[in-house]
């Protein structure tokens, strides 16, 4: 009876094992979609944003004009900005680059950002925009002016050409950790509230969370209190295989990392789950086979008992 309780165990144990890889292998994916899709549909809208901006650029006051036309479609969104090459429009002088974004109300306000003391044409996005002839994200960055405006971003970036192919100046839209992380959160709280994901399992498909990684190998969006950090050698691995998973200790607690890429951004949306949600199902597992057994040889002895008085 001990043997073949044993052996149904070491069975039980390799299904459900297996049965909880598969679940948040396919968690990552799901995931790393729906934020892949939350991301697309604010390209969609910028793209609109700065296909408006081209059709408009016979004067400064057209550009302008042109940005707010569009901000409507994704107030999520925390600002859009035309930055033009020096001297485009002579009567603007060197920098150029009209800004409508959101600061302390829902509203969308206006503001004139180029200067000397923040010289665009010396930005990473800027030059890397000049070289390329599509859009592209950013490299998170933190910007800071002492307002309500300073923060983490990430930049949606596409240069525009005017009617002779000339580089006329570069379009952004930009996001805040802020709002990725709320929209990250919101994701991982659906998900965990899936019925179909948590039905006719052992394991509590809530005992995650998720975060997301840039191609430096930091942890750019996370819960509060809960970042990752990768050693070199891991991140070398994260950013070679792409998708797969990863042991490692998050604030002491030895966790498993379930990783996929997020479509069009060169980013890594992370599924992370304690070991020891993974190990509870086969700790109550354990815990039913022995009862089985003690139980079983209680049937057995009080019967041989039994049979032995009689």
């Amino acid at each position: 009876m001990v043997i073949t309780v044993f052996v149904s165990f070491m069975i039980c144990r390799h299904s459900l094992t297996a049965e909880a890889q598969i679940r948040y292998i396919g968690l990552k994916y799901v995931i790393s979609e729906k934020i892949a899709k939350t991301i697309g549909t604010m390209e969609m809208s910028a793209e609109n944003v700065f296909e408006e901006v081209g059709e408009h650029m016979n004067s400064p006051e057209a550009v302008v004009a042109a940005l707010k036309s569009k901000t409507h479609l994704n107030p999520e969104v925390r600002g859009y900005f035309a930055a033009f090459e020096p001297d485009y429009f002579p009567q603007e002088g060197t920098w150029f680059e009209p800004y409508i974004h959101h600061r302390d109300t829902s509203e969308f306000e206006y503001t004139q950002v180029g200067s000397a003391r923040h010289d665009y044409t010396k930005s990473d996005w800027y030059v890397r925009a000049k070289k390329s002839s599509g859009s592209f994200w950013s490299d998170p960055y933190y910007y800071y002016d002492g307002t309500s405006m300073s923060g983490h971003y990430a930049t949606f970036v596409k240069p525009i050409f005017d009617a002779t192919g000339r580089l006329a100046c570069v379009c952004g839209a930009d996001i805040t950790f802020e709002w990725l992380t709320k929209e990250l959160q919101k994701i991982d709280k659906d998900s965990s509230n899936d019925s179909l994901l948590n039905k006719g399992h052992l394991y509590d498909i809530r005992d995650f969370y998720s975060v997301i990684i840039d191609k430096g190998g930091y942890c750019i969006i996370h819960p509060e209190g809960k970042s990752v950090s990768l050693t070199k050698e891991q991140v070398r691995i994260l950013l070679q295989r792409k998708s797969g998973t990863m042991d490692l200790e998050i604030s002491g607690v030895p966790s498993t990392l379930y990783y996929a890429p997020i479509e069009h951004i060169g980013w890594t949306v992370a599924v992370v789950v304690a070991k020891q949600n993974l190990q509870r199902p086969l700790f109550l597992l354990g815990l039913v086979f022995f009862l089985v057994v003690v139980i079983g040889m209680v049937v057995v002895w009080l019967a041989c008992n039994k049979k032995f008085h009689q």
